[in-house]
């Protein structure tokens, strides 16, 4: 099914495999991500995230055979949505969370698809939820929490100007706020004070006003314990490169601390 002309949301296809199965869903944003994304999902089957959550790859046009049907269904993948229209992650983010949002979830996880993240760690995220909670953050940085082979340049960009600009904007400390393994309540999501349905989030606007928008509303926030892992030896997993996607993602930042992206 093709999803288009909804305000805000970019053109779409929807693939269901299944029918919705529970109250929550974990959205999984992904792009060539062959060799990863299939690990990732073996690891959920492995720990039954799939019984838990309905599983919802949002891809943002993948050429590399990562999102072949016959796989993901093997794999416990409920839904496949495809962007067909413009922008990057947080186009696929946005095209997740009203999908999501219209097949009545009350609660979303999500997660990036490159294997990076402790998936088996979704339970803590939706207990969360359970608990009222609107906007949960998971840290490696705090007590239970596991950082894995953190390149030195990453680790010092998160601790000494990601985590404290975050913070500062958010009126409310958080370790990790590059860490995109994180949890958002139904009311959070649809709150008329965030709308996060807007073309300016585009690609990584979105995670950095989320990060911060629930605090300076006054909902509930807290982080979770989790372990990210970058692979030894090899080539870091990652869609910021190079001086010119840090100075974006710096940019960003700065207009999330002034309010550009508020309604």
């Amino acid at each position: 099914m093709i999803y288009d002309g909804i305000i805000g949301v970019p053109r779409f296809s929807c693939e269901e495999f299944t029918e919705k199965k529970s109250k929550y869903c974990i959205l999984i944003p992904i792009i060539n991500e062959h060799g990863r994304i299939e690990i990732e999902l073996e690891r959920a089957s492995k720990f039954g995230i799939d019984q838990l959550c309905d599983i919802v790859i949002c891809d943002g046009g993948s050429n590399d055979d990562s999102t072949a049907p016959e796989i993901l269904k093997k794999l416990g993948v409920n839904t496949l949505l495809v962007k067909k229209g413009a922008g990057k992650q947080g186009a696929q983010l946005r095209m997740g969370f009203w999908w999501a949002l219209k097949r009545g979830y009350e609660g979303f996880v999500t997660i990036d698809g490159n294997n990076k993240d402790s998936i088996e760690d979704v339970p803590q995220f939706l207990r969360s939820l359970e608990d009222g909670y609107d906007f949960i953050q998971g840290s490696r940085f705090i007590e239970g929490g596991n950082a894995i082979n953190t390149p030195f340049s990453r680790l010092l960009a998160v601790k000494l100007l990601h985590a404290p600009i975050i913070s500062l904007t958010a009126k409310h400390r958080f370790t990790d706020s590059t860490n995109a393994f994180r949890a958002y309540s139904r009311k959070y999501i649809e709150d008329q004070r965030v709308q996060i349905f807007r073309e300016v989030f585009s690609s990584y606007e979105l995670l950095a006003y989320l990060s911060v928008r629930a605090s300076q509303l006054g909902l509930s926030v807290c982080e979770v314990p989790v372990t990210r892992a970058y692979p030894d030896g090899e080539k870091v997993p990652t869609k910021i490169n190079g001086i010119k996607g840090n100075l974006n993602l710096l940019m960003i930042l700065l207009r999330n601390l002034m309010g550009k992206y508020n309604p």
